[in-house]
């Protein structure tokens, strides 16, 4: 796991029992991120961070993922004064190469047709950002996923079901994608685009429990 920890420390309040903690936004539109963070129990709000993403940046992948939720918070942190900020970015890594969502259904068949058969990483970066203290902390996790070898045909007929056209690497394993996925090495949520576990840790430094 790859950290990046920013800004002073701060005290968490306590009272009784229970942990005061300050309202908590998901930067994120994807509603697989906002299912697996309402799993937790927490209460959140949800605004959407307009930050557009450059995959073309030169960076390692992991720091990649990393930069890329930053800025996604940093885009939502400014309109609160006093607030945990959530935000998330996973990308796709094979031969040194880094997949983000398709353009397009051509570019969903071309990533999965090099995928296709092989195995490669699954990189979510989250950062979470206390706008209150001026605090941050950027992870990143890595998930390794062994693809099946499949047809041309399953390819092309996934595809036109529309599903991958909005997912990191052109396929969903909570999904249909599943039937591509010959097996996992590490967290199955980070996959789906949160490391749900991973952030909390981090969450907890903030004072929030769940």
């Amino acid at each position: 796991m790859d950290t990046t920890f920013t800004g002073p420390g701060h005290q968490v309040m306590r009272q009784g029992s229970m942990y005061k903690t300050k309202k908590i936004i998901l930067a994120s539109a994807s509603p697989r991120r906002k299912e697996i963070l309402e799993k937790t129990g927490l209460k959140f709000m949800v605004d959407a961070s307009d930050y557009e993403e450059d995959l073309s940046l030169r960076m390692p992948a992991r720091r990649l993922a990393r930069y890329l939720s930053c800025e996604k918070a940093k885009a939502i942190a400014n309109r609160y004064k006093n607030a945990i900020i959530i935000a998330a970015d996973t990308i796709i890594c094979l031969d040194d190469k880094v997949f983000g969502k398709p353009r397009n259904e051509s570019d969903a068949k071309r990533m999965l047709n090099i995928m296709n058969g092989r195995s490669h990483y699954v990189i979510t970066g989250f950062t979470v950002i206390d706008t209150g203290e001026g605090q941050s902390v950027s992870r990143s996790i890595v998930t390794k996923v062994y693809f099946k070898k499949i047809t041309r045909k399953w390819i092309e007929e996934y595809v036109s079901t529309g599903e991958p056209l909005d997912k990191a690497g052109a396929y969903a394993i909570q999904g249909l994608g599943a039937a591509i996925v010959k097996k996992i090495e590490g967290d199955y949520n980070n996959v789906v685009g949160l490391p749900i576990d991973a952030l909390m840790k981090a969450l907890r430094k903030f004072g929030v429990y769940n």
